[in-house]
């Protein structure tokens, strides 16, 4: 490991096996390149120390009295010691076990380095080891995709996607803070924003009102590791078998968080950011971020997912309101999920009733499910007045957007296309909401996805910044008559698709399988592939392009 580092500057990976396909020209230049017979000579040594040892350890042992251990003693000592064996496997003293992702808790590249086991490090890369993107087809888009990024210096030798934005953005000047926050499982037909008939969200709607609304923006898969990667890094998550924030080969990324210099930056989570290993993704690529998670609040743990979605908005004002520099706040929330926990401190939320013909209607699968989203909009309220009070709302630009949707039925108000193509499970609602900066309240029912959340923030408060992946300013006029949104899901043979403003492209990964479907259209299901050629040509160039470019990035986004 300590020759692999001197090597190449990083620990020793699963892609050391390559060195096997040239053998005998990789051990000719360790030899010429290490002092192998003395290391060697050094291991023997210390391995032969440690075996006598231990036999004159056992020597010793073996004259010692065979001890009375029967009984409750000998119960008490086997499960003690096991308890501790355990303890020391499992890590640390948390819900979640001690993860690889906390040796990448630092930017520094030295410190995972030094605090990484290397043998669990290497099987852990073993298993990703397969994970492959093509060159070749991602230079064959090259074109196609520098002229949709708007990249400023084509290079399709080098694959250059860096774009250097040093136009301030519109509200930089005044140095706003900025709240992101996920909302968990907030799927837009649930929304009474969207038109849901029983009205679950009215704190979010009121906002949604005074903002700027995106009516059309959906998160590229389901799944909220995947949602939390792409929305940090640019990058839809393309893995396949696992998320990329589980593989240690692509835990560096370059992010447009580190453009907002001089802003102190959080993460608020109610459980534990070992969760999905997202620790490493957020921890060593955003600069000095300090993460606040299960065991650094006073509020009780009510269930699997931590702390509720209220006592995190609570927490995190108790930070963000004694602040007196910028900050850029990240807030995960996360109790909208089974088993659908309401604390009984719950500042006036009540629970209402329908019958379960009236909540199928509306796109609810029960009564639990339907409090657990109302209550989640309760605590948004809540923050909202939280914020308010502190004196630091109108100096504030707030983004709200789901991390993902729910996959099913979104009631008879939700529309038609994305029922059949299970895009219910990626369509959230996303709004900027600033009542200092946004005084008028805007509308965009063009496509917008997860990846152009970080570009667009930045077009509205950092004083420039670097673009090197997938997302763009949803501002941008260059890119008004040319907006999408990626999708895919991941199935054996993953499923990629494009939405447009009036078309739905999609295929199977392989090429099979292709469908076109009209938006607007009263029949939705039809495939409409070859009365439409030349948008279906145009949408499957792009949507190859944006795949094989997104696992080629996975790859090559290391920190700029």
């Amino acid at each position: 490991n300590f020759g692999y580092y001197a090597y190449l500057q990083q620990p020793m990976n699963a892609t050391v096996l390559r060195f096997a396909y040239n053998l005998e020209t990789s051990l000719q230049m360790v030899l010429e390149s290490y002092p192998v017979l003395p290391i060697g000579l050094s291991l023997l040594a210390l391995l032969g120390a440690y075996v006598w040892l231990m036999h004159r350890l056992l020597l010793r042992a073996v004259g010692y009295a065979n001890p009375h251990f029967h009984g409750r003693r000998k119960a008490a000592v086997l499960t003690l010691g096991t308890l501790l064996v355990l303890g020391g496997i499992y890590g640390k003293f948390s819900w979640y076990p001690l993860r690889w992702s906390e040796a990448f808790s630092n930017a520094h590249r030295f410190a995972p380095a030094v605090a990484m086991n290397p043998v669990l490090y290497f099987f852990n890369t073993l298993k990703n080891r397969n994970i492959r993107f093509d060159e070749d087809k991602t230079r064959a888009s090259y074109a196609l995709m520098a002229d949709y990024l708007g990249v400023d210096r084509p290079d399709e030798r080098r694959l250059n996607y860096r774009r250097d934005i040093t136009t301030p953005g519109s509200f930089a000047a005044r140095r706003p803070n900025i709240v992101m926050v996920f909302l968990e499982s907030f799927a837009s037909y649930k929304t009474g924003a969207f038109g849901n008939p029983l009205n679950p969200t009215p704190n979010f709607d009121a906002l949604a009102r005074q903002s700027l609304q995106y009516t059309r923006y959906y998160s590229p898969h389901t799944g909220t590791a995947r949602s939390v990667f792409a929305a940090i890094t640019g990058i839809p998550d393309v893995e396949l078998h696992k998320t990329a924030s589980r593989n240690p080969l692509v835990v560096n990324q370059h992010t447009i968080v580190n453009a907002f210099k001089g802003y102190r930056k959080f993460y608020f989570l109610g459980g534990s950011a070992n969760w999905g290993n997202i620790r490493g993704v957020l921890q060593h690529n955003i600069d000095d971020l300090e993460v606040h998670e299960e065991g650094d609040y006073d509020s009780p743990r009510i269930d699997v997912w931590g702390i509720s979605d209220l006592d995190l908005f609570k927490e995190a004002n108790k930070v963000l309101a004694q602040q007196r520099q910028p900050f850029f706040a990240i807030i995960q929330t996360s109790g909208n999920h089974r088993p659908y926990t309401i604390p009984e401190d719950n500042h006036g939320f009540k629970p209402e009733h329908h019958d379960a013909e009236t909540l199928k209607r509306a796109g609810f699968l029960s009564e639990k499910e339907y409090n657990s989203f109302r209550f989640m909009d309760h605590s948004l309220g809540y923050f909202m007045r939280q914020a308010r009070e502190a004196g630091y709302l109108n100096n504030t630009i707030f983004v709200f957007y789901g991390d993902h949707g729910i996959t099913g039925y979104g009631g008879e108000h939700s529309p038609a296309f994305e029922n059949p193509y299970i895009l219910t499970g990626m369509h959230t609602p996303l709004i900027f909401y600033g009542p200092g900066f946004i005084k008028q309240a805007q509308v965009d029912d063009k496509p917008a996805s997860e990846v152009d959340l970080l570009p667009t923030i930045a077009g509205l408060a950092a004083p420039g910044y670097i673009n090197t992946t997938l997302g763009r300013d949803l501002r941008d006029p260059r890119f008004a008559g040319q907006r999408y949104a990626f999708t895919i899901t991941h199935h054996s043979i993953p499923e990629i698709g494009l939405i447009g403003e009036n078309f739905y492209f999609r295929m199977n990964e392989d090429g099979s399988n292709k469908l076109l479907a009209d938006t607007r259209s009263a029949n939705p299901e039809k495939n409409v592939l070859d009365a439409h050629p030349e948008v279906a040509r145009k949408m499957e160039a792009l949507t190859t392009g944006i795949h094989e470019t997104a696992r080629y990035m996975l790859y090559h986004n290391a920190r700029q």
